[in-house]
């Protein structure tokens, strides 16, 4: 009569365990500990509290395009100017309210490269109706932007950040888009943006 073989038995179920995790790893990445979500790329939701963000799209703005015009509106006047070493870049974004009750969208978001510089949105005037207002609450079971509004009414469907940044962050790619969720425990979502 043989005997049972633990080590081999103890090392299947360690390569079992070791390749599950592997799998895992691949796609989206949740660090519990530090409470980080990392999502690989734009159209996927990242889930903070009971607010869920979507980039729709992230691009470079052209102020000589008609269309992106209207986009660059509001800008403050000390930001108006870019230099030659300066583009606009837009992230149309989308948040999400599954709660029952009204809640802010972060106002805490950021681009950071490969880098780890940081770049930080410009606060849009009133005369811009596609910008993302973080003051303004989402009513529960809706979406920001808004419905009836030009925000959601364009193609994309997202609200505007807009950031201006060196041209050089455009190189040092990919970019990530970080938001830090007002909730408790607190927690970090990063989208991989697709420049």
């Amino acid at each position: 009569m043989s005997r049972p073989r633990r080590p081999l038995r103890c090392l299947a179920v360690l390569a079992v365990l070791l390749a599950g995790g592997g799998l895992a790893a691949c796609g989206n990445h949740h660090d519990e500990e530090a409470r980080v979500q990392h999502i690989e790329g734009e159209g996927f939701y990242l889930s903070l509290g009971e607010l869920k963000y979507q980039v729709q799209m992230s691009r470079q703005l052209n102020p000589g395009d008609v269309q992106d015009r209207s986009l660059l509106s509001g800008v403050p006047a000390a930001e108006r100017e870019l230099s030659s070493q300066e583009v606009w870049f837009g992230i149309f974004l989308q948040v999400e309210n599954e709660s029952g009750e009204p809640l802010e969208p972060s106002g805490d978001i950021e681009i950071i490269d490969t880098q780890e510089r940081v770049f930080e949105p410009l606060e849009l005037e009133e005369a811009n109706v596609f910008a993302y207002r973080p003051d303004d609450p989402i009513p529960p079971g809706e979406i920001l932007p808004v419905a009836d509004t030009p925000a959601y009414d364009s193609p994309i469907r997202g609200s505007l950040l807009l950031f201006k940044l060196p041209r050089t962050a455009l190189d040092n790619r990919p970019l990530e888009l970080k938001i830090e969720g007002d909730v408790f425990p607190p927690q970090t979502g990063i989208i991989d943006l697709d420049v």
